[in-house]
């Protein structure tokens, strides 16, 4: 009856083990498959206040990675030295340890306060060292009530544990190693992501946002493909800077780089432009003219505003796609044609072929790899390095020493919505920098519609004189807080005002929230 016991007892003891190695193996953190393992151990086993101390790396204390049954303030209070108390003395000598009563125990320090209870006093406490190797990592222990006191039974947990903790060690290790190897290959990738942004940055196009790093890898990805290229995205957003670079990084370079703004033209003469003509092809051609076609042969023809050419147009334009052949004017030759074509548009084309203004056939034609490029208000981040690049061009062409961008005047560039795009801004800090007389560009030097759009919020009239003086008084106070590193009594010395009407006027003005 005895050995049917002992028997009986190993299978419960070998399931439970079996169900805290499945809940050591179900998860990636720490404290959670730990918190499982420990809730297992109490319901199954009746070990209660199942705690796992871990040795911390950095300070070299002992501190409760889980504790069943214990509050976060008391685990926040459970932290020892190694050697302090019972858990410090167990990872300290490396052998366990078991207590038979805790409230007999001067040894036992319960900073946790998790065993305030007549009844808890009573219980026996067992500690096991967790091992890697020879190195001790940390310590688990459990409270266990014994009707008939120490005897056989605790020993037998004593070593269930010593078993139990070499589980856990494993588990701490693997989940420590994985993830080391994450961060390791989280840091790689971020250096690599690095590595390839600054590969792939075209010298040209300034601009450093996740919108435009996709950008620079399209086009990279097509720079060395004869593939035509479409090019969408509203006014002003660098389009034709996209078709330069695609043509003076890609293998083509050395040939000609032809543009033709198709809005620009009339359908005769865009036809005539496009294609070339013959002497006599029509009343005023007096010599045969040579088309972009050809001047771009062996390189890149640039297509603007493509969307705005007519149907006639479109049909010669959709032959020469197709058959790399085309017609002068008046002639009857075919001429071949090696070009690499990249088209640009800002209308929205799928309503164009819904609305048959634009041919279905050629817009599939020009769409084989098409790059959008994002509105300024969509790439935020870029602003202030766009400005900058422009303040820096203009300052050199108008021979000034303009340094900065105050504070406020970036707060108005990155607030407006730049329906203009990058030109706009272009020509926004153009008009600064001619305007501005000292080292600094300041808000009174940007647009009227960009000061409009600092003030519009609160209602009031950015015309009017109130408004620009309280504009300019906020920039001083800015400028002079910075001049003094936030210091308020230098600022109202060099100011020369007193602290008490810079301390308002700081307030008054919200600065406090600026700097």
């Amino acid at each position: 009856m005895s050995g049917k016991t002992d028997i009986t007892k190993q299978l419960e003891d070998l399931t439970v083990l079996y169900e805290i190695t499945k809940q050591l193996a179900s998860s990636l953190e720490v404290r959670d498959c730990l918190e499982k393992a420990m809730q297992v151990l109490a319901d199954m086993k009746d070990m209660a206040n199942g705690t796992v101390t871990i040795v911390n790396p950095l300070t070299g204390k002992l501190q409760i990675e889980v504790a069943q049954g214990i509050t976060s303030e008391g685990k926040k209070r459970g932290k020892y030295q190694i050697g302090e108390g019972i858990t410090g003395r167990v990872v300290s000598t490396g052998e366990p340890i078991i207590v038979p009563q805790i409230s007999e125990e001067p040894l036992f320090l319960n900073r946790t306060k998790s065993r305030g209870n007549p009844s808890d006093k009573k219980k026996s406490f067992l500690c096991v060292p967790i091992k890697d190797g020879k190195n001790i990592i940390g310590a688990l222990s459990i409270d266990r009530f014994y009707k008939d006191g120490i005897g056989e039974q605790a020993n037998n947990d004593l070593r269930y544990l010593t078993v139990l903790s070499s589980l856990i060690a494993q588990t701490v290790i693997r989940i420590q190693k994985v993830n080391r190897e994450t961060e390791e290959l989280q840091i790689e990738n971020l250096k690599l992501k690095r590595e390839l942004s600054d590969k792939n940055k075209i010298d040209d196009i300034v601009g450093n946002s996740s919108r435009m790093q996709d950008v620079y890898e399209m086009i990279h990805r097509v720079v060395d493909s004869n593939a035509t290229v479409l090019l969408r995205g509203e006014s002003g957003t660098g389009k034709t800077l996209v078709a330069k670079a695609l043509h003076y990084n890609g293998k083509r370079k050395a040939k000609p780089f032809v543009v033709v703004n198709c809005s620009a033209l009339p359908e005769t003469l865009l036809e005539s432009e496009l294609f070339g003509h013959e002497k006599g092809a029509f009343t005023g051609a007096n010599e045969r003219k040579i088309g972009r076609f050809e001047q771009a042969e062996g390189g890149t023809l640039f297509l603007d505003e493509i969307g705005e050419i007519s149907n006639s147009v479109q049909v010669k334009l959709l032959n020469v796609v197709q058959e790399r052949t085309f017609q002068r004017l008046g002639s009857t030759q075919q001429i071949s044609s090696d070009v690499r074509l990249v088209a640009a548009t800002n209308r929205d084309l799928e309503k164009a072929v819904a609305d048959k203004v634009f041919r279905e056939d050629l817009y599939y034609r020009l769409n084989v790899f098409p790059i959008y490029m994002p509105p300024l208000r969509e790439r935020r981040t870029d602003i202030l390095l766009i400005a900058e690049f422009f303040l820096g061009k203009y300052s050199k062409e108008n021979g000034k020493q303009i340094r900065r961008i105050s504070t406020s005047a970036i707060d108005m560039l990155i607030q407006y919505h730049w329906p203009g795009n990058v030109r706009e801004l272009q020509n926004c800090i153009e008009r600064a920098v001619i305007i501005c007389d000292s080292d600094t560009i300041k808000g009174v030097h940007l647009p009227p519609t960009l000061q409009t759009a600092e003030v519009s919020s609160k209602g009031q009239n950015p015309y009017s004189l109130a408004v620009a003086v309280a504009n300019f008084e906020k920039e001083i106070l800015i400028e002079g807080l910075k001049r003094n590193n936030g210091n308020q009594t230098k600022t109202a010395k060099d100011l020369d005002t007193s602290l008490r009407i810079i301390n308002y006027k700081i307030h008054q003005h919200s600065i406090s929230k600026i700097l």
